[in-house]
């Protein structure tokens, strides 16, 4: 630790995961977006102590996990229906119901973040230099660092509401990615359309999705509105 080049490891491996948690910093930000004030702190917290915690379990075991075949097609799902169920208000109230909401928006956090870090991981590990001190580190020094643009983009869901539309639908169009680059689709993509061809075919993917998110979850707001509605009328 007192050699200069561990510290410049530990500084890009800081920088490429500053990089590449934009995505995560906004499902933080839009999961504790719903959580009483005194609660988002700790949502964000622990949201970003999940999601680095996952990314160094990742690198450790990421030469199996990419060669999974379906295994970003389960996740790409499961991101898909988090993306919609973002932009549903939640129907409970209360101090007991606040800690339930709390724990769900971490497990919304670790199941996206398990999905969209597949990928990110590859860049960190090699970074560390197959250093296990350098990963955690890195990562550890991180979390603030997360947690600061979650905060920021929190502040900017509450105050241009339209965001959150937004933020869904780039959620949609990571899980289009996702799908399309499953070790048991993308090889059929290339075979089929070519290099060029399939990554065109993820991009018409990734919109298609995102266009998804935004219809389906919509519907499923309109509807949740509408019953809670009913609910209060009666």
């Amino acid at each position: 630790m007192a050699q200069p080049v561990f510290w410049v490891a530990v500084g890009k491996i800081i920088w490429i995961n500053i990089l590449l948690s934009g995505d995560n910093a906004v499902v933080i930000a839009m999961a504790c977006r719903g959580l009483p004030p005194r609660q988002r702190f700790w949502g964000m917290v622990l949201g970003a102590g999940v999601a680095v915690v996952l990314r160094i379990l990742f690198t450790i075991i990421i030469a199996s996990l990419m060669t999974m075949p379906f295994l970003k097609i389960a996740g790409g799902l499961a991101l898909f229906y988090i993306a919609c169920k973002l932009l549903v208000p939640d129907e409970s109230h209360g101090e007991m119901e606040a800690a339930d909401h709390l724990w769900r928006a971490v497990r919304m956090v670790a199941v996206a973040d398990i999905v969209m870090s597949l990928d990110n991981v590859i860049a960190i590990a090699a970074a560390a230099g197959g250093s296990f001190l350098l990963l955690v580190l890195g990562l550890a020094i991180s979390i603030p660092l997360i947690i600061a643009g979650a905060a920021l983009i929190m502040t900017l869901l509450d105050r241009f509401p339209i965001l959150v539309w937004a933020g869904a639908a780039l959620l949609g169009w990571i899980t289009g990615e996702v799908l399309a680059t499953d070790p048991a689709v993308e090889p059929l993509l290339v075979a089929r359309f070519g290099p060029e061809g399939a990554h065109q075919f993820e991009l018409a993917l990734a919109a298609l999705f995102a266009v998804l998110v935004v219809v389906v979850g919509g519907l499923w707001r309109r509807s949740r509105l509408q019953r809670a509605s009913v609910e209060h009328k009666a």
